[in-house]
């Protein structure tokens, strides 16, 4: 969860739920030995068990499924090592996201490592769009190539499987994506769930390439026990597992929270020179410990910015032939694209809540967002599209529009599944694709009208009033004084933080502004004060909130919504709280 921004922008109509004190906590921390307040967020996302607990907060290679789990895996291993020892060309096409890259780069290691005729392929995302397309692969077969294999994509490719066989390409699928009620004519498919029970549906592309990888190996070390070079290629993955993995936000439970801490862990140990060099230009160099933050907000940007303002590639040749030197340019080149993509967005960010305010998108009784323009890139409109959820909390469609035909991205909220919401007004669209929270649509610019007045009598019926009111769920009440530097260290071991594991938001009572509060930080973004309860004096940090200076200054008495942090200086450590919201 990012650190910054955290406070609702519209508080008063911002509901807190606060978890009542579980039964079971008393007895969960006696016998777990662990403090109330850690038994009480372990109850909350279900662990309730003494071995659990251990389980969870000391995650063991052990606990990593093997390919043998998941449907396809160990053939597609297979075939790939048959194919590596034949010389025949193998081509990996990949995906222009994170998940994509990562899980391209994998592959591309472990094949290389086989002796193997390896090259990728990545769409570009303004010219080709999502996935497989049958002039990409007609292509690749002019060029030699003999077997392509995908990755994060491809699931749902029909007509470009059947194209593929027409070439006379062998095309092997691992995808994670969710599947049609039927599947792409391919000889092998590898997927968590579209094939049967792999044990962790919420793999990620680049947790599928690894578990294809790590069958590949097997395979070519004949047993279950690799070889010292595989090995270590395999322990080195698990840092790109990890990128993606925590980038494309899936749930960091069960496999995926073993795979998330070690390759977390990995990071400091890095030996590649493209994730070295991305790591040092991403300000980040020298720290002993890596965690969520630092991939969600810091390294997955720079990836992914090249992928949105020019060609994904380059990401994925910073991480696979790109020598030291090569390496320090692209890591350079991906912070420039970042840079240009932060400042775009921005300026879309502020035309869009503008035009949001102008056509009141934003009174209660319309409940979706659709907006379209010719000067918006397409590139990051999905983002921002997240901005305008995040503000007004409706479900949102942004269309880039581009002669005749514009091409958008949505967000959306609870009670609100994008993609069937699409498919109810898709006699209006060219095509869409996604899921429940995020999709993409093409429409002609002569149908946007009729779209967008589909999309809101969809949002009219679907969502209640109560559903457009921001929710804040929060772990437990507690008064500062249970906020010692002992026990949110132990908050702490919970990480990897994520979806099934969220950061601890904790509530106070009723506290007490005990000083003048202070602008501080660049420009006086953000708002720092101390508040007491009784003889406990805690500090609180609000970021770029620092116009709301007066209110809090009017407001003595309040309480906080925050995630707890340590903050270390000089070796001493405190508690400060990273504040989310306040109620007056």
């Amino acid at each position: 969860m990012k650190t910054e921004n955290l406070i609702n922008t519209n508080r008063e109509a911002c509901e807190w739920i606060i978890a009542p004190p579980h039964p079971e906590r008393q007895r969960l921390a006696r016998e777990a030995s662990i403090t109330p307040l850690l038994a009480q967020l372990l109850l909350n996302r279900g662990i309730d068990e003494a071995p659990g607990v251990q389980r969870f907060l000391t995650p063991t290679w052990t606990e990593l499924l093997p390919p043998e789990r998941m449907p396809g895996a160990v053939e597609a291993g297979r075939r790939l090592a048959e194919a590596a020892r034949d010389g025949r060309k193998i081509v990996i096409y990949g995906d222009y996201d994170v998940d994509g890259v990562t899980a391209t780069t994998i592959l591309w290691h472990g094949l290389t490592i086989a002796d193997a005729d390896v090259d990728y392929y990545i769409p570009s995302r303004l010219d080709e769009g999502y996935g497989l397309n049958i002039e990409a692969l007609k292509q690749l077969r002019a060029d030699g190539a003999d077997l392509v294999v995908t990755v994060d994509c491809g699931v749902t490719a029909f007509d470009e499987a059947r194209g593929a066989k027409d070439l006379g390409l062998e095309l092997i699928i691992t995808d994670h994506h969710e599947p049609k009620d039927s599947l792409p004519d391919a000889p092998i498919i590898a997927h968590p769930t579209a094939c049967g029970d792999s044990g962790n549906p919420h793999l990620s592309g680049s947790g599928v390439a690894f578990k294809v990888a790590w069958a590949m190996a097997r395979h070519l070390c004949g047993g279950e026990k690799t070889n010292p070079r595989f090995r270590d290629f395999l322990v080195e993955a698990t840092a790109f597992a990890a990128l993606g993995l925590v980038a494309d936000v899936v749930p960091l439970i069960s496999e995926n929270r073993v795979l998330a801490a070690f390759g977390l862990r990995q990071l400091c140990h890095a030996n590649n020179p493209g994730l070295k060099a991305l790591i040092e230009v991403s300000g980040l160099s020298g720290k002993r410990s890596y965690n969520e933050y630092d991939v969600g907000f810091m390294l997955a940007p720079r990836l992914n910015a090249v992928g949105r303002l020019g060609h994904a590639r380059t990401a994925v040749d910073l991480f696979t032939s790109a020598d030291a030197d090569r390496a320090t340019e692209i890591a350079a080149d991906l912070n420039e694209h970042n840079r240009k993509r932060r400042n775009l967005e921005s300026e879309i960010v502020k035309q869009a809540e503008t035009m949001v305010v102008e056509r009141g998108f934003n009174r209660d009784n319309r409940r979706g967002i659709v907006l379209a323009c010719p000067d918006w890139h397409p590139g990051v409109i999905g983002v921002v599209a997240s901005r305008l959820v995040d503000r007004f909390h409706r479900p949102t469609v942004l269309i880039s529009m581009d002669g005749d035909q514009g091409q958008g991205s949505g967000r959306s909220i609870r009670h609100f599944p994008l993609h069937q919401v699409l498919a109810e007004c898709s006699k209006h669209l060219i095509s869409f694709g996604g899921h429940a929270m995020a999709a993409g649509v093409r429409v002609e610019a002569d149908r946007v009208e009729a779209f967008t007045e589909s999309f809101m009598q969809q949002a009219e019926q679907r969502l209640t009033p109560a559903d457009l009111i921001p929710k804040l769920r929060l772990d437990d009440e507690v008064d500062l004084a249970d906020l010692t530097a002992a026990t949110i260290e132990d908050v702490q071991k919970m990480a990897p933080f994520g979806i099934g594991n969220p950061k601890a938001r904790l509530a106070t009572g009723t506290v007490e502004l005990a000083d003048e509060p202070r602008l501080v930080g660049q420009n006086g973004r953000h708002l720092s004060f101390t508040v007491r309860q009784g003889r406990e004096y805690r500090r609180a940090i609000a970021f770029g909130r620092g116009e709301l200076i007066d209110q809090l200054r009017d407001h003595r008495r309040f309480s906080l919504a925050f995630e707890p942090l340590i903050n270390e200086w000089n070796g001493r450590k405190k508690v400060e709280l990273n504040v989310i919201d306040w109620h007056f």
